[in-house]
């Protein structure tokens, strides 16, 4: 009486445990990606990993105003900013790829 629904219910069950393992390797690798953003017309670069962590910023003497810092500074932070958001942005896409669309909490996995 229930051995259909059993069957179907073993066969999800192997695709969410692939889908699992897929997402978990998936997100070590990642890791491991490097994402390099420049702002102010390339004069500041910030390379940041998967883990978003600031792994490098290289500034062009050029951008290099003592009598304006905080130009300066507000260069490097939309630098970093834009490549967290691009770190952010290309998981979402890529699990969503991997997923094939499905909505997941984040989280989940």
């Amino acid at each position: 009486m229930f051995g259909g629904n059993m069957g179907n219910m073993a066969g999800m069950m192997k695709k969410v445990q692939k889908l699992q393992a897929d997402m978990a390797k998936f997100q070590e690798e990642f890791k491991t990606r490097s994402f390099e953003i420049s702002a102010g017309g390339g004069v500041i670069k910030v390379t940041v990993s998967g883990e978003k962590r600031l792994e490098s910023i290289k500034i062009d003497p050029s951008a290099v105003d003592p009598e304006d810092i905080e130009m300066l500074e507000d260069l490097v932070i939309a630098a970093v900013n834009e490549a967290m958001t691009k770190v952010d942005d290309t998981m979402n896409q890529e699990m969503n790829k991997l997923t094939g669309g499905l909505n997941l909490p984040k989280g989940m996995f």
